[in-house]
């Protein structure tokens, strides 16, 4: 590299640096992976929903979330897909996102809340206008649906599991005898030293023991029949301090209860016992020392205890019981008590 060359390399490595910390989208555009719309002649915008796999999304069920994609086409037919799920390089800051009923993150993540009371007989709403021309717009209604496998989870918690036991230090290694002497008078050479013994190892520590599964909680459901032209089963289901609700679709939506008691935790390991350590050469040769005992493994933790389950149902819903399973078994696998089924008038649940 000659002269000049070095000192072009000392003006333009600054300066690379100095856009690199002018923070990362001014970079992506700097290098060509992000696209600003604010030059190109934006006359429409399109967008729609995609889930994880890439495959279309009309509706949203309470709890659910979908994937954002924006589609800008410019006056010449061009099209600039949005970054993330869209695979394109115009970054949603690009746009002005407003949303009813559903929330738009910066990632454009689209999320129904799963409290049904606040999504009940309405229609979702995103509105989109690129911030560098206002007046083109975008606007995507999401229906919302019930015919989905929700889920509630009141199991217990695992117990954690036990530390390992420490490993046991190596004994030392024996001294080696003093060599032997020769006689300056006699020409006689003396044998060598005994050795020294080696070192015992140490002892490995106790592994400790798994801690007990949490129990699963006792869970109280109640459910009655939406009067409406779409039948709808209306679900609140509480346990401990938590109170969950549901609207279910009988044609194809399902409701599981999760009420398992959690399993135990492993025991920890015993640690390795030291070895000896060996003994020192001589005359006779040291003992090797003895190998240090391993630590015992700790005891696993017990599972906890299957929760209860009490179910008391509306007539009206009695033959759309079909809809709630449960799960309840105690964390070693064995099952929990039956759920107790009451048939009996509900009031509305909210």
């Amino acid at each position: 590299m000659n002269l000049a060359d070095r000192r072009l390399v000392k003006i333009c490595v600054p300066a690379l640096l100095l856009a690199l910390l002018g923070g990362c989208s001014a970079v992506a555009e700097f290098l060509g992976l992000r696209i600003r719309l604010d030059k190109i002649p934006v006359t429409a915008v399109t967008a729609s929903l995609v889930d994880k796999h890439g495959a279309p999304v009309s509706a949203l069920g309470p709890g659910q979330s979908a994937r954002l994609v924006l589609i800008a086409q410019a006056q010449d037919g061009k099209q600039y897909a949005s970054v993330g799920a869209g695979h394109g390089k115009v970054a949603l800051n690009n746009y002005t996102i407003t949303a009813t009923i559903v929330t738009v993150s910066k990632r454009g993540v689209v999320a129904l809340s799963a409290d049904p009371r606040l999504s009940e007989g309405k229609i979702a709403h995103v509105h989109i206008v690129p911030v560098a021309h206002p007046d083109v717009a975008a606007d995507l209604d999401i229906a919302v649906r019930y015919d989905i496998a929700f889920s509630a989870n009141f199991s217990g918690a695992d117990g954690t599991n036990g530390f390992d036991g420490t490993n046991g230090l190596d004994g030392m290694a024996g001294a080696d005898g003093t060599p032997g002497t020769t006689d300056p008078v006699t020409g006689l050479t003396s044998p060598q030293g005994a050795g020294s013994n080696g070192g015992d190892g140490g002892n490995g520590g106790d592994g400790s023991n798994g801690g007990d599964g949490s129990p699963g909680q006792t869970v109280h459901v109640w459910a009655r029949m939406e009067p409406g032209t779409k039948p709808l089963l209306q679900v609140k289901v509480v346990g401990g301090t938590r109170e969950l609700l549901y609207l279910i679709d009988p044609d194809g939506g399902t409701l599981k209860i999760l009420d398992d008691g959690g399993q135990g935790g492993r025991g920890g390991q015993g640690g390795r016992g030291g070895r000896g350590g060996s003994g020192g050469s001589g005359f006779p040769p040291g003992m090797n020392g003895l190998d240090g005992h391993p630590g015992s493994d700790g005891q696993p933790g017990r599972g906890g205890a299957a929760g209860a389950i009490a179910i008391s149902v509306d007539p009206a819903a009695q033959p759309f019981l079909t809809c709630i399973t449960w799960s309840n078994h105690s964390g070693d696998g064995s099952p929990g008590p039956s759920p107790i089924i009451s048939v009996e008038p509900v009031a509305p649940l909210w």
